[in-house]
């Protein structure tokens, strides 16, 4: 197997992929950002103006709505989904009777398509007729009924419970695919020097999965803020785009007002702060790991 060591054999093995990565996210990039400096309405030939639509974007009151209820979405799943996820590794990590079972029954979620999610809870979380409200109704709650999506308030958490609720298992089979890369040997010899389990996720296991928790960081914050499928079947970013995000918002502009080049421009910008805090989360990172181990 000595040929698979040649750089130009291994070249040729990457460049399908490479090709295919080029084609599919690198260059629409480009095209992208090259469409929000224009007015287009995807007939016709486009008219460069500049910085306009960038102009208008910050004028626009919709957008930020929509950016606001994207920032409640992410600080959400962030404050929720990581040390959630974390934390149902854990209790799964242990083999118990019904582990595998817990296990598929955890994952499923993830593996439904997001549009039959949103569907799904629409039943659950819709203000006239979910079974929520419902519930609270025959139980003599109904001072408790809220407009839980649809609603000025309420809609963007519950999305981030949705959402929540869907990748909650994907994230804790990657915590737990890290956790079992842990040696046993390691636990046994801190729990013979008389260390608790508490003391054993604080300073074995949480230590030793700094990248998985840098990856999973990294998946959650890109992830928050490009929820389509839910927000658009919960509510489609209604009552008037009161419960937009950046990405459903940017749809509606781009494929429901023909305005190409002003959609170009929400997709540029939500690339952009997406990119800024996985920049920033992996440098802050990686900075406070060199000052460790300089210490």
């Amino acid at each position: 197997m000595h040929w698979l060591s040649k750089r130009r054999i291994m070249v040729l093995m990457i460049l399908p992929t490479l090709a295919l990565y080029l084609l599919f996210i690198i260059i629409p990039v480009f095209v992208t950002i090259f469409y929000s400096f224009t007015k287009f309405s995807g007939i016709g030939s486009p008219e460069f103006l500049g910085f306009t639509n960038y102009t208008n974007l910050f004028q626009d009151k919709f957008f930020f709505i929509a950016l606001k209820n994207s920032v409640i979405i992410l600080l959400c799943t962030v404050v929720v989904l990581i040390p959630g996820s974390f934390g149902l590794a854990l209790l799964l990590e242990k083999p118990f009777r019904g582990n595998n079972l817990i296990k598929a029954m955890d994952f499923s979620p993830n593996v439904i398509a997001p549009i039959l999610v949103g569907l799904m809870w629409v039943f659950i979380l819709d203000p006239h007729m979910g079974l929520v409200n419902a519930f609270l109704q025959q139980i003599g709650l109904e001072s408790w009924q809220q407009e839980w999506i649809g609603g000025q308030t309420l809609t963007p958490y519950c999305v981030a419970l949705v959402y929540i609720w869907q990748v909650l298992g994907f994230y804790a089979t990657i915590f737990l695919a890290g956790l079992k890369t842990i040696s046993p040997d390691i636990y046994e010899a801190s729990q013979i020097d008389g260390a608790n389990r508490r003391q054993q996720v604080l300073f074995i296991s949480l230590p030793m999965l700094k990248e998985t928790i840098t990856i999973i960081c990294v998946l959650v914050i890109t992830g928050g803020f490009k929820i389509f499928e839910t927000v658009q079947q919960l509510t489609n970013g209604g009552p008037n785009h009161f419960s937009e995000v950046l990405v459903t918002y940017m749809y509606y502009t781009t494929f429901t007002s023909n305005r190409y080049g002003y959609g170009m421009s929400i997709a540029t910008v939500t690339f952009l702060f997406s990119m800024i805090c996985s920049v920033v989360y992996l440098r802050n990172t990686s900075t406070k790991i060199k000052r460790k181990g300089s210490n």
